[in-house]
């Protein structure tokens, strides 16, 4: 017996866009939610821990961007207009025109997406570096309202909820009829909208990108440096090595980057897969040569400066996937690299580049931060925490801080000393390579020079490693705030070593009871400690270094030597 035609009863058009309108409130409402964790939970937490001194409430305000302005529109407007629609729905059944009024509105996610990647970077070292940090994030990603997710999860929900309104938009269009009231405010809703996606999507595809450098990190046993929003992976996947000596085959895994290929080792791990890596080999430089073994098929090597690697893949196919895709990222970045030289060979020709005769006589045009992605001298790419963009004085290019690590006197502003490239500084002091290294040192700067003009100074324990402890007069210098200078004793007439404090981890635990007012700071294997005389002095030393490790400095030019009670509070968030 057939059942009733009544039970295949098809869904209407006025049904299917009562859905998706519905389907719209029931997503914004889980949205609030999540917006209100991230303002009113992890944002307000976070900055009352800022308040204690324990880190800056201003990289708390950079890592949630405008996060309580989004709130506050979706919660107090867009929320309760859909809520008030969908009761009204037998007599309104449109939603055109309510999500044309959220148009205006979308500048605001375009400032929370351009930040996102920063912000992503800067929750990343403050975990890593700061435990006060680390166990705020932590205590409330415990709590039964984050549903086991990460601050860094939560964070990525204003990013995708913008493609998910085009999402619901699309099919809304679908089922409207083109003589609906409606259509014009929806199509007018979704142009907008699809614009704003657009870089919502590059946002996500950055930072499903960083998971997965996050993820191969930790496959790496955490001790590789690739987790840069710079780096991108292109493929990975087992191979074999032919050995040179006896042409054996060892197991092997490749992981290619965009600008390096890591040939890695697998290791025994019970819980997932785990790899030591062999050799680091650039793309620059690289060359992909077919071989033909007819006791081994399917080889080929890859040829680059650090080494030379015979490789077999497991067929003919896997052999062309990974020669296609070595090809591809060698052109790729080989492109790149001439486009850099061509914009800066270009935008010399456009804004007539200071000559060598007027460096230091004539103001240069400084080249823009976003216009370049590596230093103009030694192409190493920058990143936010190790290696941040300075501009020449002389010339105007974006370098690292070792390029430009030298200072000379420019004439268009008055004779005073500024920070200038090791070329500029070769050409305005008349330096030879040769001549350069008998120069005046870092460490030659006279210890009363630097001590009588700095941001802080006094007499601190310390200790390198295992050596034994030793009292040294430490000084940061208001000319160099990220670099602490040790000297034997006040008036020594040169420094005995010098420490750049940028992307320095801090602990500031005490190593023992005996010196209960110490510090460390570490790097790699670099191992530095210090204890002060007292918890105060500690405390004084321990809020420059937060800011000096991190690239920041105190703001204002009248802070007197190891007094900085009035260094200015941060901004704050002002409804928490």
């Amino acid at each position: 017996m057939m059942p009733p035609a009544s039970i295949y009863k098809t869904e209407t058009n006025e049904e299917k866009l009562h859905k998706i309108a519905n389907e719209l409130l029931l997503t914004e409402r889980a949205y609030v939610n999540r917006l209100d964790l991230l303002d009113q939970v992890f944002y307000c937490k976070l900055l009352e821990e800022a308040n204690r001194g324990s880190f800056q409430a201003e990289m708390v305000n950079k890592i949630f961007s405008n996060i309580s302005s989004i709130n506050a529109f979706h919660s107090k407007f867009l929320l309760p207009e859909l809520e008030k629609r969908m009761q009204e729905w037998e007599t309104t059944p449109r939603i055109g025109d309510i999500l044309q009024k959220l148009a205006p509105f979308l500048k605001m996610y375009g400032e929370y997406v351009k930040g996102f990647d920063n912000a992503m970077e800067l929750v990343k070292n403050m975990t890593e570096r700061i435990p006060q940090f680390k166990a705020v994030v932590e205590e409330i990603q415990k709590q039964k309202i984050c549903g086991s997710l990460t601050l860094q999860h939560h964070m990525l929900e204003p990013v995708q909820r913008i493609p998910r309104y085009e999402m619901l938009l699309k099919d809304y269009l679908r089922k409207l009829p083109p003589d609906s009231p409606d259509w014009n405010d929806a199509k007018k809703s979704l142009e907008i909208i699809s614009t704003a996606a657009s870089h919502s999507n590059s946002a996500i595809r950055k930072m499903e990108n960083l998971k997965k450098l996050l993820e191969i990190y930790e496959m790496l046993g955490e001790e590789e440096d690739i987790v840069n929003p710079s780096n991108e992976l292109i493929k990975e996947g087992q191979i074999l090595k032919l050995a040179a000596r006896n042409t054996s085959a060892q197991e092997r895994y490749l992981f290619l980057f965009n600008n390096m290929l890591l040939y890695c080792v697998p290791r025994f791990s019970l819980v997932g897969s785990k790899f030591t890596v062999r050799t680091r080999v650039g793309i620059d430089g690289m060359k992909i040569i077919e071989t033909h073994n007819e006791e081994y098929p399917h080889t080929f090597q890859v040829s680059g400066k650090e080494r030379t690697l015979e490789l077999q893949a497991s067929s003919e196919q896997d052999k062309e996937e990974w020669i296609k895709a070595l090809q591809e990222t060698i052109d790729a970045f080989h492109q790149r690299h001439e486009t850099f030289r061509n914009a800066i060979a270009k935008d010399n020709d456009m804004h007539s580049e200071v000559s060598t005769a007027e460096l230091g006589k004539r103001a240069p045009r400084w080249i823009r931060d976003n216009e370049v992605t590596m230093c103009m001298k030694c192409k190493e790419s920058f990143n936010a925490l190790t290696r941040r963009r300075h501009h020449c004085r002389a010339c105007g290019h974006v370098v690292c801080w070792k390029c430009s690590d030298y200072k000379a006197q420019l004439e268009y502003d008055g004779g005073k000393l500024n920070k200038v490239c090791k070329d500029c500084y070769q050409i305005i002091s008349g330096f030879t390579d040769s001549e350069e290294k008998k120069r005046k040192g870092i460490l030659e700067i006279e210890s009363a020079e630097v001590s009588g003009n700095s941001i802080v100074c006094s007499f601190l324990q310390y200790m390198e490693k295992s050596k034994p402890w030793q009292k040294a007069w430490c000084v940061i210098p208001k000319q160099d705030p990220l670099v602490l200078y040790m000297y034997g004793a006040p008036q020594d007439v040169r420094a005995q070593a010098t420490i750049p404090l940028l992307g320095y981890v801090v602990d500031d635990m005490p190593r023992s009871a005996d010196l209960p007012h110490s510090f460390k700071l570490t790097q790699s294997k670099s191992v530095h400690s210090f204890a002060a005389d007292s918890e105060e002095l500690k405390q004084k030393w321990l809020k420059i270094i937060f800011l000096a490790v991190t690239g920041e400095t105190p703001d204002g030019p009248n802070k007197h030597p190891a007094t900085l009670d009035d260094h200015p509070e941060p901004k704050k968030k002002s409804e928490c």
